[in-house]
């Protein structure tokens, strides 16, 4: 793929077919998809990697508390995800969302907010699972919200820089039209030159947040100020998302949503994010750190 990225030029774009990916393992009786892959391995990523934050100095949970905030986490993510993407991708002329009154689907489930296998999953509704998810695990276990929060964020990236591969292998999500050297050709689109958005994604979404939050946790003493790594990663991931979204295309039920107002539907989604995340980390900086044993000082 190297040779074709640097053998491109701004007038003989990139064809993404000849890249030879293919959507997933073919294991004769089905196909393992990519996609699936980078949720399984972004949550066991996750578990393994707050199991080793736990062993730190000022846990604020224990191994068993972590165990179940990831089980939940899960559930969040993929019925937060899906709601997310009815609600605010999916909206018809009625202004009622399609996906909760289309049951044209073909097999076994004709009700298309079921059918998970036709794709359709929103960040920010995956995010909002995850809150609710560790709200009640912290709620049920008496635990501190924003400590929990901020053991859980540090790992996040992960699955938002695998999930954003997998965009890429699958050829879906891509960008708007553009004239850079690098500029690929996706057969679902069009013949149209565009940015492949979906890397942008996974190198400032993912793996630059990443690095950025394993830094603060390992390097630093973030995590004795509750919420400053929950706030560090909501704000950096508002900024990415509403960076990135300036090269994404937009949904196509969503473009005259964009062309009206000026911003896309993840745009207007992020701003919030940003917001939220100022907000949580100048309130983080503004307290006493915790002492290292996790209890704050007199």
């Amino acid at each position: 793929m190297l040779s074709l990225l640097a053998a491109s030029g701004a007038t003989d774009p990139i064809y993404w077919s000849d890249l030879g990916l293919r959507p997933g393992i073919e294991l004769g009786f089905f196909t393992l998809r990519y996609y699936s892959l980078a949720y399984l391995v972004g949550v066991i990523f996750a578990w393994w990697h707050t199991s080793r934050m736990l062993r730190a100095p000022g846990a604020p949970m224990a191994q068993r508390h972590a165990d179940d905030l990831f089980f939940y986490c899960t559930l969040g993510v993929i019925l937060g995800g899906r709601l997310g993407y009815a609600l605010f991708y999916t909206g018809g002329e009625t202004g009622i969302p399609s996906a909760f009154t289309d049951f044209s689907g073909d097999g076994f489930v004709s009700w298309k907010l079921l059918r998970l296998w036709d794709g359709g999953m929103a960040f920010h509704g995956g995010l909002a699972g995850v809150a609710a998810a560790m709200a009640y695990v912290a709620w049920r276990d008496k635990l501190n919200f924003l400590r929990v929060a901020d053991y859980v964020a540090v790992s996040v990236p992960m699955g938002m820089l695998l999930g954003r591969l997998a965009n890429f292998i699958n050829g879906e999500l891509w960008g708007r039209p553009a004239d850079v050297p690098w500029a690929m050709v996706f057969p679902g689109a069009d013949e149209l030159a565009r940015h492949p958005s979906q890397l942008y994604q996974a190198g400032l979404e993912g793996l630059a947040l990443l690095i950025v939050m394993l830094l603060l946790f390992w390097k630093t003493r973030a995590r004795y100020r509750p919420g400053l790594l929950v706030g560090v990663f909501t704000l950096g991931m508002g900024i990415a998302r509403f960076v990135n979204e300036f090269f994404r295309q937009p949904d196509a039920q969503l473009a005259d949503f964009a062309a009206r107002t000026g911003l896309s539907m993840g745009q207007w989604l992020s701003i919030p994010l940003i917001l939220t995340g100022l907000i949580v980390v100048f309130f983080a900086l503004r307290k006493k750190p915790l002492a290292s044993g996790g209890v704050a000082p007199a």
